[in-house]
Formats: C-alpha cells, sequence, structure tokens
C-alpha cells in the first residue's frame, strides 16, 4: 500500500491539505481550510488585478470556507445591495470548485457587508418573531436569497417558532409560523 506525501502542491503552487500519517483522507475541516487557501490565491490575483488593496482573513465557521476581504475603499466591490460581491463569490467558488473538483460553498464577505446584513437580519427574524407569538398568526417576508433565508430560518428556530420557504427564486421568501400548542 502506498503512503500519502505529508503535503501536497498542485503546479500552481497551492498547497492541498498537511495529512497526519495515520490518516488516508483529509478531515472535512481540511478540506475547507484548503478551499479558503484556494479562494484567498484567488482574490489575491483578482485584487492585483485591480490595483487594489485588501486583506484576507479565512475562517470555517457553519461547515463553510470563509474568506473576508478588509481594508479601505472596498465598496465598490460590495456594490448595490451587494450584486457585485455576489458575482465575486460565485467566481471564487467556480475557481475553488475547478481547482478541488468538488462543490464549494464558500462565503465572500467584503469589508464586513455579510456581517451587517446577518444583523440586521437578526433583528428582523426578532421583530416577526414577536410579532407572529403575539399575534399567534404566520407571517410572510419579502423576498430573500439563500443566504439571507438560512439567517432568519436559524434565528426563527432559536426562537421556538417554525419557519418554511415557499416560492421560486427569486421570489422565494420566509413565512414564518407560532409553534401549534400540544
Amino acid at each position: 500500500m502506498t503512503d500519502i506525501p505529508d503535503i501536497v502542491y498542485s503546479d500552481d503552487d497551492i498547497v492541498a491539505v498537511d495529512l497526519a500519517a495515520d490518516d488516508k483522507k483529509p478531515t472535512k475541516a481540511a478540506d475547507l481550510v484548503a478551499e479558503g487557501d484556494i479562494a484567498a490565491d484567488y482574490l489575491e490575483g483578482l485584487l492585483d488585478i485591480m490595483d487594489r488593496d485588501g486583506d484576507l482573513d479565512m475562517d470555517v465557521e457553519s461547515n463553510r470556507a470563509r474568506v473576508s476581504i478588509v481594508g479601505d475603499d472596498l465598496e465598490d466591490l460590495v456594490g448595490a445591495d451587494g450584486d457585485v460581491l455576489d458575482a465575486l463569490q460565485e467566481l471564487t467558488r467556480l475557481a475553488v470548485t475547478r481547482e478541488t473538483g468538488n462543490r464549494s460553498r464558500l462565503m465572500l464577505d467584503i469589508a464586513g457587508y455579510r456581517e451587517g446584513e446577518r444583523k440586521l437580519l437578526v433583528v428582523l427574524a426578532d421583530e416577526v418573531g414577536e410579532r407572529v407569538k403575539t399575534s399567534g398568526e404566520p407571517e410572510k417576508l419579502h423576498p430573500m436569497n439563500a443566504f439571507e433565508r438560512k439567517i432568519v430560518h436559524d434565528r426563527v428556530g432559536e426562537l421556538g417558532l417554525r419557519s418554511e420557504s415557499e416560492g421560486e427564486e427569486p421570489n422565494r421568501c420566509i413565512v414564518v409560523h407560532p409553534v401549534a400548542a400540544e
């Protein structure tokens, strides 16, 4: 049986995964770290091409690789309502998928935009949750993308309520329901 090398490099000098001697496959966490590394290399190249400065932070959160670009004057890379950010995220996911052969669920944030949106969505979920608890009636929210819906679903669940998505993209929305009395 052939031993797996400790470190694997591609022709593009992208570090794959550091494997322990006893492991035959990288762990999920190691895969996500590798995704972050590939994404960071790709984004550094884009920033260089655009002659832009930004620091890249990488993390693994909620079973996803997360890469953030932080720095001054990055708002135009976010765009109106995050549309440029969404496009850059998709391009970065494609770059990671091309290198790994696996679909990437990587999350990209620029200038703290997604973190700010997350906080606003938690406040929205809290407000709607309170209204639903008080009225006992379901409430339908405005259309949201998958990122936004996930945050709201998670928060609604933490509040002890039930939620479901309905409709088709781009008009898919959440309906928050009170929990039926037992």
